[in-house]
């Protein structure tokens, strides 16, 4: 008798199950086959991993434009590839000299994080050299906009970052200027231009009330200049590392640095942690050798293998499908602690990218990391459902002339559904 219920009873769960299966597919492909969809590329994919079943399918072996939605990849080759404290820099001691040489770490003076360790371990230093010479990659991505250069989102790439290669002007009681050295450098014009092209001269409107991160162009004079400020001791470059045992001096940790590139969107932050990760691999810095160690090394089971160009997304040649977002996932899901993995990504209704979209009722339900170009809207991560399970998807839109907003109502109804009825 026992057996007998506890098989109807399993054959209850089983049965509900398939039919929020079939609700869920049905709903989704109504809405994903009207009008409003003729005109742009989608793609959704919706998988439980609790049964291993894939739920829907929707053009899932495509390949989209994922926007920012790559730095769901890039998350995943720093938890596999960084320690948990950020490997600040390298250094060699020779007679009473230290050298030093970039890792990528972004961390330093940047406006949002606190390293006082790694400073006061360089004050305490009497003479520090620079090795500036170890980066493969350029300044700006591969499909980067050149029109982009101004603005905040596109700040260079760099071995050794200070401020987070961004000068930070705001209005209170006078110009305040970080870092400082640029002051005499900042033009009080109201103008559509923040920065010359070339050149280190910015423009700041004086009525402005708001903060302004303006990217500034680099070179190794520059750093060591802004160095020496800072540490208020005169550094010199050199061409070359001494020969000895490398060490590394490590920062903060990593978790703070991973939760605003996810939470925020961090573009800067996601291109250094590729460079950074791949400063685990060899003291030759290059965010081309980490994404090939993930992709042939720890990524080995994907179906389609991406065109993954960059760390942040901001490349239009990235190439995903939704497919290959949901296995990479699946793998975080399988592998981090699931309050650890959810703290990563914004919340929706409460915080980061999604703190006005997919509001929970009344606990949230969608953990997940937003990817936005022009005409181009994804959305992927995970989703609880009101029965409590937890499902993985990646919603993707390309080339679609509709507001973004119309976009997101319709992937907004679509999500819900799901989480009502499965």
């Amino acid at each position: 008798m026992i057996r007998f219920l506890f098989a109807f009873i399993l054959a209850l769960v089983l049965t509900g199950c398939a039919g929020g299966s079939r609700i869920v597919k049905k709903n989704t492909e109504s809405i994903l086959g009207s009008s409003f969809y003729q005109n742009q590329f989608t793609g959704f994919v919706l998988f439980d991993p609790g049964s291993g079943d894939t739920l829907v399918s929707y053009n899932g072996q495509k390949y989209f434009t994922p926007a920012s939605n790559t730095k769901i990849f890039t998350l995943y080759a720093a938890l596999h590839m960084l320690p948990d404290s950020i490997p600040a820099l390298k250094y060699v001691f020779e007679n009473d000299t230290l050298f030093i040489e970039g890792t990528g770490n972004p961390t330093l003076l940047h406006p949002y994080f606190e390293d006082k360790g790694l400073m006061r371990f360089l004050k305490s230093q009497a003479h520090i050299a620079l090795f500036l010479d170890n980066l493969e990659d350029e300044k700006y991505g591969p499909g980067w906009s050149w029109g982009d250069y101004q603005y905040y989102y596109q700040a260079e790439r760099s071995s050794l970052p200070l401020y987070g290669n961004v000068l930070t002007l705001r209005n209170d009681q006078g110009l305040q200027a970080s870092p400082i050295y640029f002051k005499d450098s900042v033009v009080m014009v109201r103008t559509s231009k923040n920065r010359e092209i070339e050149r280190n001269i910015f423009y700041f409107d004086p009525s402005r009330q708001d903060t302004l991160e303006i990217p500034y162009r680099g070179s190794k004079e520059l750093t060591r200049h802004l160095l020496e400020r800072e540490l208020g001791k005169e550094l010199r470059l050199v061409d070359k590392m001494p020969i000895g045992e490398k060490k590394v001096f490590y920062g903060i940790a990593s978790d703070t640095v991973y939760k605003r590139m996810m939470h925020q969107s961090d573009n800067f932050l996601a291109e250094q942690l590729l460079i950074l990760a791949s400063s685990t691999l060899s003291d030759t810095l290059s965010s081309e050798r980490a994404r090939e160690h993930v992709l042939g090394t720890l990524l080995p089971g994907l179906r389609q293998e991406p065109r993954w160009v960059d760390g942040s997304g901001l490349s239009r040649y990235n190439l995903f499908t939704p497919e290959s977002m949901v296995h990479v996932l699946h793998r975080m899901y399988l592998e981090v602690p699931r309050a650890q993995l959810f703290g990563y990504f914004p919340i929706g209704g409460e915080s980061g990218t999604l703190k006005n979209w997919y509001p929970g009722d009344p606990e949230p339900y969608i953990y997940a990391k937003t990817g936005s170009l022009g005409n181009n809207h994804c959305l992927s991560g995970y989703l609880i459902t009101k029965s409590g399970k937890t499902l993985i998807f990646s919603f993707m839109n390309n080339h679609f002339r509709h507001p973004s907003s119309e976009v997101k109502k319709r992937m907004q109804s679509i999500l819900e559904k799901v989480r009502d009825t499965y």
